[in-house]
């Protein structure tokens, strides 16, 4: 089956799909960015869900590049899957990292049964990875994936990340 690649600006807790990925930090607790707009809109379950996640099995956080999915509580989804971007660090930066944050959350799709999967420009905002590698791994990534998910959705919230999404869909 070949996955459908798709561009929206928009607002990522606006789309009406499956399943909704985070750009999370290590706590599962909710931050800035997409990750506190998450929680915002999603309620109180979402933040719940993470803290049964932590005791049980991620008391130290999430790893970088790992995925796991919990309710979505009020968004218009069944399930967020919350992944741990790499904060950028130029030179010493591991693009497999990035690279794993999109394959890992499919991986976690495909075991829930998404169908439709919006991602956001994970580790653009304040873990600063350059917004055109950043889509470049994103798009190479979701390719070359094999997986069951119809569409990926990149739900990009301004136009300089459209752009450089569009740029590699190209």
């Amino acid at each position: 089956m070949t996955t459908t690649l798709a561009l929206v600006q928009g607002d990522i807790t606006a789309q009406s799909v499956d399943a909704l990925v985070n750009a999370a930090n290590s706590s599962l607790l909710g931050g800035g960015g997409v990750d506190g707009a998450i929680h915002r809109k999603g309620g109180p379950e979402i933040l719940e869900a993470c803290r049964a996640l932590r005791a049980s099995h991620y008391g130290k956080g999430l790893a970088t590049g790992q995925a796991v999915a919990t309710t979505a509580g009020r968004l218009d989804a069944r399930w967020v899957i919350h992944t741990v971007g790499p904060v950028y660090q130029g030179a010493d930066s591991d693009p497999s990292l990035l690279a794993s944050c999109y394959r890992e959350s499919l991986r976690v799709a495909d075991e829930l049964g998404a169908r439709t999967v919006a991602f956001p420009a994970i580790s653009t905002g304040v873990y600063r990875w350059p917004m055109e590698d950043a889509a470049r791994i994103a798009v190479e990534t979701v390719r070359g994936v094999g997986s069951a998910v119809e569409e990926v959705r990149f739900v990009l919230f301004d136009q300089r990340a459209y752009d450089a999404f569009a740029a590699c869909l190209r």
